[in-house]
């Protein structure tokens, strides 16, 4: 006699990032990574990067209205072409600002989508305060959402492990490379999705090339015998809690 299994839960990884971009350039290898696994995947974008991230849309006469239209589509297009879905809060950029609002809508995002693994900004960039506000607002909301006595809907959640993905100027914000995340295997598909942010052209090759430099970095630690990919590229993660672990590896 045979019995069926219950259907597992797909594991769940939560991105909160300040801009409709950030997701693509920091972390878009992890995405991927995780939604060829099966995974649900679900970026909170808190602002569309309206004012200060579309330079070129605003040279090119666009109107308010019209840019976060235009970095909606950008990514949306993104998250589909990394198998994920993404959620728009639109709370403003430079300056994001915290509300009680936007705190109450990301410890619902939280509860609704139980996470297994967060990724979101470092504490500090000082280019970008938008995404040090981005960092403080997901680990605040990450807290909150395990307190049962916060007035949110849905479960508690559990203390899922935080990773923050690279700034751009990572010597000037205190970033260390931790943890290299090998995303040889879906580097075409992040690259494709960097390529929906016409918007953000500029930044296409630089991406490439830093992708490729942690790449000779994870080779480098990784010893000469795992039978790496002679071109491995990889995204560089930092972690703010202890890892869990029975046994060291």
């Amino acid at each position: 006699m045979t019995h069926a299994h219950a259907p597992t839960t797909p594991r769940s990884t939560l991105v909160v990032t300040a801009h409709a971009g950030d997701f693509v350039w920091r972390a878009g290898g992890a995405i991927a990574l995780a939604a060829a696994r099966g995974e649900k995947v679900t970026i909170a974008c808190l602002t569309f990067g309206e004012r200060g991230e579309s330079a070129r849309a605003w040279r090119e006469g666009k109107d308010l209205a019209q840019i976060k239209a235009l970095r909606r589509d950008e990514a949306e297009r993104a998250a589909a072409t990394l198998g994920a879905e993404v959620r728009f809060l639109d709370a403003g950029d430079h300056p994001l600002l915290p509300t009680p609002e936007l705190t109450d809508r990301l410890v619902a995002l939280y509860r609704e989508t139980q996470p297994n693994v967060v990724l979101t900004h470092p504490a500090d960039d000082p280019y970008n305060g938008d995404h040090p506000a981005a960092h403080r607002m997901a680990l605040e909301a990450r807290i909150l959402a395990q307190a049962i006595g916060y007035p949110a809907d849905g479960e508690v959640i559990g203390a899922p492990p935080v990773f923050y993905f690279e700034p751009h100027q990572p010597e000037m914000s205190g970033f260390r490379p931790e943890v290299l995340l090998d995303i040889t295997e879906v580097w075409e598909t992040k690259r494709k999705a960097m390529e929906c942010l016409a918007a953000q052209r500029h930044l296409w090759d630089y991406y490439t090339d830093l992708a490729v430099r942690r790449g000779v970095q994870l080779r480098r630690n990784a010893g000469p015998n795992l039978g790496l990919a002679h071109r491995t590229l990889a995204e560089a993660y930092m972690r703010p809690y202890p890892q869990i672990a029975k046994e060291l590896a």
